[in-house]
């Protein structure tokens, strides 16, 4: 595959920055993206190697941008079953069952979310110059339900700016135990690291963490559970986990945020990302998916309402 080629002319009364002008011309990248060609050398202006990033454009100025095709990354595809909700030339809607981690890291060099994608579409265009899936937002590896990935870079800004400025409207099912303080409520409490355990979060003083806020209303009581849906306006880690834990009622199953006995028969713990409604690139209406409870959610509250 041969680079790519793109030439424009700038036009403006005042003098323009040429990586703001860039963004203008290839909305598809962001702009970090075009910096890093601009700093390769890989940008012309009126001919000559960009200098930086905020050199300025007058009037007239031709500006010539070689894009590379994209690099083969350090991540390999493997062959691991999808659940794919949907799919189109800009990104994928995926099911992820509980088990799965999104993207590799330290421990887990292969069987994510990330590898399946890729080996499910190896020759997607990628993301950063690389031929890997963006993702916009993640789920915890023993949380089920959707997740969205980006195939290309534009699609990957657009989602981005979606959950950005919080257009995304996001569901997710909670077993719980107990209830809550009523049945019907929201959460606004920062997030932070746990100052006694670096790898869990916490609950933290206003100013000493991140803003977050978590919506929530009762579905159905049991005698020592709760079904609650909950509707995240912020997308801080374990948020959700962690808003159950401050409000009395910790989710079933949660072996670092619950009780120290489970209360029902289950290996995960009972969180589900149950429906994602979100406006796709070149829409305007927004879309709605939907993964149902899986199985083994599904057999847990059978048993709950059998102890009714």
């Amino acid at each position: 595959m041969s680079d790519r080629i793109e030439k424009f002319v700038y036009h403006g009364e005042k003098a323009e920055r040429l990586d703001k002008f860039l963004v203008t011309c290839l909305p598809e990248f962001s702009r970090a993206r075009l910096q890093g060609l601009i700093v390769d050398e890989l940008v012309l202006v009126n001919g000559v190697i960009a200098k930086k990033s905020g050199q300025a454009l007058d009037d007239g100025f031709e500006v010539e941008v070689r894009i590379p095709p994209p690099v083969p990354s350090n991540l390999t595809g493997e062959d691991i079953p999808l659940d794919i909700v949907f799919e189109n030339d800009d990104l994928i809607v995926v099911n992820k069952p509980a088990g799965m981690v999104v993207h590799p890291a330290a421990g887990h060099a292969s069987g994510t979310l990330v590898n399946a994608v890729l080996g499910y579409d190896p020759d997607m265009e990628g993301i950063g110059g690389e031929e890997r899936p963006g993702l916009v937002h993640r789920l915890d590896k023993e949380t089920s339900g959707l997740i969205i990935l980006a195939k290309n870079e534009r699609a990957h800004n657009w989602l981005q700016d979606q959950f950005r400025l919080r257009k995304v409207e996001k569901t997710y099912l909670a077993l719980v135990d107990g209830k809550p303080p009523t049945p019907v409520g929201r959460v606004e409490a920062s997030i932070g690291r746990d100052t006694g355990q670096r790898k869990k979060m916490a609950i933290v003083s206003a100013g000493k963490g991140r803003e977050s806020v978590s919506e929530y209303k009762t579905l159905e009581t049991f005698k020592d559970h709760t079904l609650l849906e909950f509707h995240p306006h912020t997308g801080r880690t374990h948020q959700i986990r962690l808003h159950c834990q401050f409000l009395g009622c910790p989710i079933v199953g949660d072996s670092v945020y619950g009780k120290r006995t489970v209360t029902a028969t289950i290996n995960r713990h009972f969180l589900h990302a149950y429906q994602l409604k979100i406006v796709l690139p070149n829409e305007k209406q927004p879309r709605t998916f939907e993964a149902e409870l899986p199985e083994e959610l599904k057999a847990v509250l059978e048993e709950v309402k059998r102890y009714e």
